[in-house]
């Protein structure tokens, strides 16, 4: 065979498999949650997917977006609340994709750019506030953030769904300063509670006092009463003092009815 044809030959089936090559290039698919921001020389062209689609080599680009909610971990930072108070604090957030034009074309990398932002809003944010709101609500507090990240996120294609505080770090003496003020907060709630019931049991007593004066024997029966429990005891010796006014209605009382049976017999 002439070496030349034999040359052609190869260099036709070359250009064969590099044609063939070329068009199975072009073919992509993207998964469902997946879109291929596409450019054209350049220049932003469309968004295309999911599924089959085509780009012409060399002359189109494609840059792959996940539409995936991401989740994120943002590293502890140094907290300085408006108290003084310094904590070392972390935070989880949640977000995704929702316009995979700006996130590509508006950010030169949205995730690296929300990680920044994260951190900077979660000490922002902390820090306006004193250390009890951060320990008891952080329902607020996560929700505040999440507000912010989501508005300031929104130019980049992102929506930041939720965040969430995980840990508030304290250290040793601050940890030791809240377990005294708890238990000063405890004996304080003790003392208005007993306090109270003296107050109340006064009343009450006043009020049998009030009853007791209006009966002078019953008095007398509350005294009687009392001995009854005290025998029960078995003390060997009882003293009791008796008040002689508590006698005079007893006395008084017999006399008037001897008065009355000497009239009668008169």
């Amino acid at each position: 065979m002439d070496p030349i044809l034999h040359n052609g030959a190869v260099f036709s089936l070359a250009i064969v498999f590099l044609v063939i090559a070329l068009l199975l290039s072009a073919f992509k698919i993207l998964r469902e949650y997946e879109r291929g921001v596409i450019f054209l020389l350049g220049r932003f062209y469309k968004v295309k997917g999911p599924g089959l689609i085509i780009v012409i080599p060399f002359i189109q680009q494609m840059v792959r977006v996940d539409l995936r909610t991401v989740v994120m971990d943002v590293p502890t930072q140094d907290v300085i609340s408006r108290d003084n108070v310094s904590v070392k604090v972390n935070a989880v957030i949640y977000f995704r994709v929702i316009d995979a034009q700006k996130a590509i074309i508006n950010v030169e990398d949205f995730l690296q750019a929300t990680s920044q932002l994260a951190q900077t809003t979660l000490r922002s944010v902390l820090g306006q506030h004193e250390l009890d709101e951060m320990l008891a609500n952080r329902e607020m507090l996560n929700t505040d953030i999440q507000a912010i990240l989501d508005s300031r996120t929104d130019g980049w294609g992102i929506k930041v769904s939720n965040v969430e505080i995980k840990h508030v770090d304290l250290n040793e003496t601050m940890v030791r300063a809240i377990a005294r003020q708890a238990e000063a907060e405890r004996t304080r709630r003790a003392k208005v509670i007993h306090a109270s019931g003296e107050m109340e049991a006064s009343a009450k007593l006043v009020e049998a006092a009030s009853k007791l004066a209006q009966e002078p024997n019953a008095i007398l029966l509350r005294y009687l009463q009392t001995l009854t429990e005290i025998a029960g005891e078995k003390n060997s010796t009882i003293l009791f003092p008796m008040p002689m006014d508590l006698l005079n209605g007893v006395f008084n009382k017999g006399k008037v009815e001897s008065s009355k049976n000497s009239d009668k017999q008169d």
